[in-house]
């Protein structure tokens, strides 16, 4: 960790300094606006590039495809972080946003599944690999060029605007759906309207790219660079010593994996279970959390400059664990909010899938490959595809699996069976009408949706995500030494939020379908923040008046 030392500064910011902050954020936002577009568009993505499949492995697909992004994101820190530590901050996350804008705006001018056929998700999800890639040396850069600007007094202060970046990323997506959905209508939209936010990624590139040019390397590379200091081998220095590398996983378990799964289901979990569970419309859902980003956001200010106060660390785990402990009850109210109707069905009429739980196979196949022909599979995927809560009971092996829906009970049948089509229609207009007698709504009544609970409930987990993400920034770069920081930093990070964050939203799907309970996919953030509050609170050590050069 670096020596203790730094400017301190207790006058106003400079121009010079605003437009480091102001050119590097909105840099970043861009990058955040073009990475979140597959995910608030996942139905349309999945219905134009993955309609080869059945409609619930196509949402499953394309949610893997957006988690595509993140897999590779540390591969993309490994790359433009070596690049950092040895060619200069600035030019690595220029070249990383060329990179992000052109693969971004290609996916809006890709053709569909019709036209192409496998060549569509092929192509899909090779641009959101080039994404992942761009992103994974996107924060580290930024981050790190920030830090090494600041003062040692407001490092958190003035990092947390990087911080706030991916949330108004998504936010300005959200915002310029919903401007696009509203002037096109619903119906154009889906058929080619949802390309359009896409496309005008090309624009933001350009704004990017113009103002990025105008920046100077940092202050702390410059001098490394001319004390013959930078590193000639980055990767090594830093994961190759233990010393290092040690940092590097306390960085990862102990805060990045927490703060990753915090972020997540805040942010984009809600999402998704307003839309795809609760059957809110999209463009409500949008709103809603549109609000609570627009509320939250400023709290990612508060909590950096808090930081400078009082540490990192003590609002960092704070976070974790009350997020933790308040999933479940945050959710189980949003529900009760967000459709009143589906929630009474729940209690009045509950449903059970009577089978043999052996031959229940997973529900969700990753790749779209999986073909549900037995009973308790076809049972299972017809409820899990209208977002229903279910218990599993037991019943004995050969038994065609049944749907119990309050006191009515529905038959399956065996997907193998040479009338199986016949008898799978006949299936699917009576469970239809036996959920509809029971009071379970295809979708979310807008009349009985309570906005102001609802919103209050997004912006209450808006606010952990402000916990954790406002301060990690400068907690990361004051972690290790100058010559090695972009690369150590970005690695732990984008582990964190690529692969344990990232890929929250296809892993709690998953879960769901497994368990039957729509709540069930929680326990994966909650189990990680825990295990995050745990090792933070043990291992990891304070940062906050570390240097940011270090002399050795």
């Amino acid at each position: 960790m670096a020596t203790v030392e730094g400017r301190i500064s207790h006058s106003p910011m400079t121009s010079e300094e605003r437009r480091v902050i102001f050119a590097s954020s909105l840099g970043t936002v861009f990058e955040w606006y073009d990475f979140y577009l597959a995910g608030s568009l996942a139905i349309y993505i999945s219905r134009t590039f993955f309609s080869g499949v059945n409609p619930t492995a196509a949402f499953i697909f394309t949610l893997l495809g957006f988690a595509a992004g993140f897999a590779v994101r540390p591969f993309g820190a490994i790359v433009f972080g070596r690049l950092g530590d040895m060619v200069g901050r600035k030019y690595t996350f220029l070249v990383t946003i060329v990179i992000m804008g052109l693969s971004t705006f290609v996916v809006g001018l890709l053709p569909g599944y019709g036209t192409i056929g496998i060549a569509a998700p092929v192509l899909f999800i090779a641009m959101r690999l080039l994404q992942g890639l761009a992103l994974g040396g996107e924060y580290g850069g930024a981050a790190t060029y920030v830090a090494e600007h600041a003062p040692a007094n407001k490092r958190g202060a003035w990092t947390a605007w990087i911080q706030t970046t991916a949330t108004l990323g998504l936010f300005i997506s959200l915002l310029v759906i919903l401007i696009v959905r509203s002037s096109v209508g619903e119906e154009t939209f889906g058929a080619w309207g949802w390309r359009v936010p896409f496309l005008v990624s090309i624009v933001l590139l350009g704004v990017s790219v113009w103002i990025r040019l105008k920046l100077h390397e940092s202050p702390v590379f410059e001098r490394i660079k001319a004390e013959g200091k930078t590193s000639k081998a980055p990767l090594t220095e830093a994961f190759g010593q233990w010393k290092n590398l040690k940092i590097v996983l306390l960085a990862l378990f102990g805060l990045t994996a927490g703060q990753a799964v915090v972020w997540y289901t805040g942010q984009f979990y809600t999402l998704f279970f307003l839309t795809q569970t609760l059957k809110v419309d999209g463009t409500s859902a949008n709103i809603m959390v549109a609000v609570a980003l627009l509320i939250g956001t400023p709290f990612f200010l508060f909590f950096g400059s808090l930081s400078d106060k009082i540490g990192r660390k003590p609002i960092i785990m704070a976070g974790c664990l009350i997020a933790a402990l308040s999933y479940f009850p945050l959710f189980h109210a949003l529900a009760h909010y967000a459709n009143p109707t589906l929630e009474a069905a729940t209690l009045k009429a509950p449903i059970s899938v009577i089978a043999n739980q052996d031959e229940c196979s997973f529900q969700f196949n990753p790749v779209g490959t999986a073909k549900f022909t037995n009973s308790c599979d076809i049972a299972k995927s017809a409820l899990s595809k209208s977002g229903l809560n279910y218990e599993n009971v037991a019943a004995p092996a050969g038994t065609i699996a049944q749907i119990k829906v309050g006191d009515t009970l529905v038959d399956t049948y065996d997907g193998k069976a040479a009338d199986a089509k016949a008898k799978g229609a006949a299936f699917d207009k009576t469970l239809a009408g036996t959920l509809k007698s029971a009071g379970y709504p295809a979708k979310a009544d807008p009349a009985l949706i309570n906005w102001p609970m609802a919103i209050v409930i997004l912006t209450i987990m808006m606010i952990f995500v402000t916990m954790v993400y406002g301060p990690i920034a400068a907690m990361l770069v004051e972690m290790f030494p100058a010559r090695i920081r972009y690369t150590s930093m970005s690695l732990p990070y984008h582990i964190g939020n690529g692969w344990f964050g990232g890929f929250l939203p296809a892993t709690a799907f998953a879960i769901v379908a497994a368990k039957g309970n729509i709540f069930s996919g929680l326990w994966y953030p909650i189990v990680i923040a825990l295990v995050t509050f745990v090792i933070g609170m043990l291992f990891v050590k304070e940062t906050r008046g570390s240097a940011v050069y270090d002399s050795d």
